[in-house]
């Protein structure tokens, strides 16, 4: 074999090398994107499961507030009802997403505001304990919200510098969307006004 032949070999082999290092990179991406959402996911499950306690903890104390417990009972409704694949989170999705847990916690906001006004509530020991396993629940999706982006941000940022652009767009790996507050107002505190 000549010379030649064997640097050509050497650049082949190199070639398929740094194809499947980049393939498996985009993978390994990927996957942890997926894994980041199921964090959320089940953040947000828990979240679902703990405010029918909650509601039913305050129902007993707060009669002349009915519209703020079904508010909350309405947005948990709307929340649970946004089905999402994790192999394919589309950027309609996830502003479905976002605007419905906006809007589960702005009615979480103002329930636990308006229960503000009840010293015998305030006082109940399954409602002190409710209170902070959502305080806890509520930091934990904004920790998962923020791990998620983070690979969200590392996996396309590998689809579209280049060279890896060029190995996403032969094995068909897309952008994924972030989990973002759409309107600045959401980010406002909740202002409840008796």
């Amino acid at each position: 074999m000549s010379t030649l032949s064997l640097v050509i070999i050497g650049a082949l082999v190199a070639l398929v090398v740094w194809i499947i290092a980049m393939y498996n990179k985009l993978v390994l991406l990927r996957n942890r994107a997926k894994e980041a959402w199921s964090d959320i996911d089940v953040q947000l499950k828990r979240r679902y499961d703990l405010i029918p306690n909650l509601v039913e903890t305050v129902k007993g104390y707060m009669k002349h507030e009915k519209g703020v417990l079904e508010a909350v009972t309405k947005a948990r409704a709307e929340a649970t009802a946004v089905k999402v694949d994790a192999d394919d989170i589309t950027p309609e999705q996830m502003a479905q997403i976002a605007a419905t847990q906006q809007g589960l916690s702005g009615a979480l906001s103002k329930l636990l505001a308006v229960a503000e006004s009840y010293p015998d509530l305030k006082a109940s020991k399954n409602f002190l304990e409710l209170q902070r396993e959502i305080t806890d629940t509520e930091n934990k999706i904004q920790a998962a919200r923020r791990f998620y982006n983070g690979v969200v941000r590392d996996f396309n940022t590998a689809i579209q510098q280049f060279p890896g652009n060029i190995i996403a767009g032969i094995f068909h790996f897309t952008e994924r969307a972030f989990f973002e507050l759409e309107d600045k107002t959401q980010r406002e505190a909740v202002s409840v006004k008796f």
